[in-house]
């Protein structure tokens, strides 16, 4: 199904409050953006909020989204993080990427992906970074899409007790 990309959508609370429901609906799913299940839209409000809170008009970060074309039903999104420091203006970190679990498969990661490469060469960016959850195989996803790893910081995340996981860096060069 054809997807539609939104860059930069009017961050009202209705679009908050689809993007909490995506986010807490690919959490308790077991997707690895930010939450272990289970988790509640209310705990994932505060911080969809503050990832808000950096996008916008003369705001730092961006958001993209992505809907069916035909529906209209939100199918991912992912944020273009800026590290407000001077030096490294050049790369975005990209935040939460995530596809409602429903349409997971179906190709709409990788064109969600594909569609921020195209926007970050647009804006002259070298390079995107983003990290993974070690443990869930996310790293093969990324790397079909050109992403490689850069960095491991082991046992950085802490599942639950007695299951901690590495933090992986993937980098996407531009440049080449």
């Amino acid at each position: 199904m054809p997807l539609t990309f939104t860059l930069d959508p009017d961050p009202t609370p209705g679009l908050l409050a689809e993007v909490v429901a995506l986010w807490t609906g690919v959490s308790n799913a077991g997707g690895a953006v930010g939450f272990v299940p289970p988790v509640t839209e209310d705990r994932v409000r505060v911080t969809a909020e503050k990832q808000f809170a950096g996008v916008g008009p003369g705001r730092p970060d961006r958001l993209l989204i992505a809907r069916e074309t035909a529906t209209g039903r939100l199918a991912g999104l992912l944020f273009f993080e800026s590290q407000r420091f001077d030096l490294q203006e050049h790369w975005r970190m990209l935040k939460r990427v995530m596809v409602h679990p429903s349409m997971q498969g179906t190709g709409y990661g990788a064109r969600l992906l594909a569609e921020a490469e195209r926007i970050a060469r647009g804006w002259g960016l070298d390079s995107l970074r983003l990290t993974v959850r070690g443990g869930t195989g996310l790293e093969r996803f990324y790397k079909a899409g050109g992403y490689v790893e850069v960095g491991r910081v082991p046992r950085s995340i802490r599942v639950a007790p007695g299951d901690d996981r590495d933090e992986i860096t993937m980098w996407l060069d531009l440049t080449v």
